[in-house]
């Protein structure tokens, strides 16, 4: 039998390579990178692109 091949991923959070594999914080390699993460995500750090202006929305409920 051939067993396989451990998956090696980077970290997003510092790059590290971690295994897929039996990572219970995948696709972090720690639970500190996973909770610098979430916390960055708190912090509104990230953003998602979006056509849309804040209060857009807002001007077509009232004609």
């Amino acid at each position: 039998m051939s067993e396989k091949p451990i998956t090696i991923v980077p970290c997003p959070r510092c790059r590290k390579e971690t295994p897929w594999q039996g990572n219970p914080f995948r696709p972090f390699c720690s639970e500190r990178c996973k909770t610098m993460d979430l916390a960055a995500w708190a912090d509104e750090e990230y953003r998602i692109a979006s056509e849309d202006t804040p209060g857009d929305d807002e001007s077509d409920e009232n004609p």
